[in-house]
């Protein structure tokens, strides 16, 4: 199979570097799937030829793409498209959303769904430490494929959600249609070995990591709305994000 000719468009009076403009084209070509898990990849020789770039700025911008997962080198075989993970942009979205986005399809077993207390959430909601919140605990996957197991809290206010609503929806767009939309949140991100329960659930080998990620959601009027507290598979989802310099 013969590598697809991606349409490019390389603005050299633009201070984005050159290489990573070529790189964001060619990640929005793999996202949108115009670039198939298997594909092969347009050598940068060929590459560098038909838009008029150096090698070592094809090379870069290749490079980048590699080392976020979405290609693969292989000595012989050449370049292809790695298998598909989640790509989940720097932007205030839910997996549920993520996926959709991508074309797969979400789906959810709710675990756990009870209302209880937690210091440690209630202080991330800037709650009382006695007082009640939803506790949800849920296996999100893409097909059969599980991707995290989610726990969040949400406070009083939201208490009503119903449990066979989280198993068709996420929680955001639930939150959106009872009018309540995040618009801000603080998010931390980490990594550890998997608990005995995370292992089991998302099908992980023994020394398999998982990529965690806590986040409190606040609304236009700075009300928290939401804690969670979040682990991935770390082979099957990345955090994708730009950075500038101030």
């Amino acid at each position: 199979m013969s590598a697809l000719q991606l349409e490019v468009v390389i603005d050299r009076e633009s201070p984005v570097p050159l290489y990573h403009q070529l790189a964001e084209q060619l990640t929005a070509a793999v996202d949108d799937r115009r670039l198939e898990p298997g594909d092969p990849f347009e050598n940068e020789v060929a590459l560098a030829g038909r838009l008029g770039l150096s090698r070592p700025t094809v090379r870069r911008a290749i490079q980048e793409m590699v080392d976020q997962g979405l290609l693969v080198r292989r000595r012989g075989l050449g370049t292809t498209v790695a298998n598909r993970k989640v790509h989940r942009r720097a932007r205030l979205s839910s997996l549920f959303d993520d996926l959709e986005a991508e074309g797969r399809e979400p789906r959810t077993s709710v675990l756990e769904f009870e209302v209880r207390t937690d210091e440690r959430a209630a202080a991330a909601l800037d709650l009382e430490p006695d007082t009640e919140m939803l506790s949800l605990v849920r296996v999100r996957a893409a097909g059969d494929l599980p991707l995290a197991i989610m726990h969040n809290w949400l406070p009083p206010a939201h208490a009503d959600i119903a449990r066979e609503d989280l198993e068709e929806q996420g929680l955001y767009a639930l939150l959106r249609r009872r009018g309540v939309k995040p618009v801000v949140a603080r998010q931390s991100i980490g990594a550890r070995m998997p608990t005995a329960k995370e292992r089991r659930e998302l099908g992980l080998g023994g020394g398999q990591p998982v990529l965690t990620m806590t986040r409190m959601a606040f609304d236009a009027s700075g009300a928290a709305i939401e804690f969670g507290d979040h682990a991935y598979r770390a082979q099957d989802y990345t955090i994708d994000l730009m950075l500038d310099e101030r």
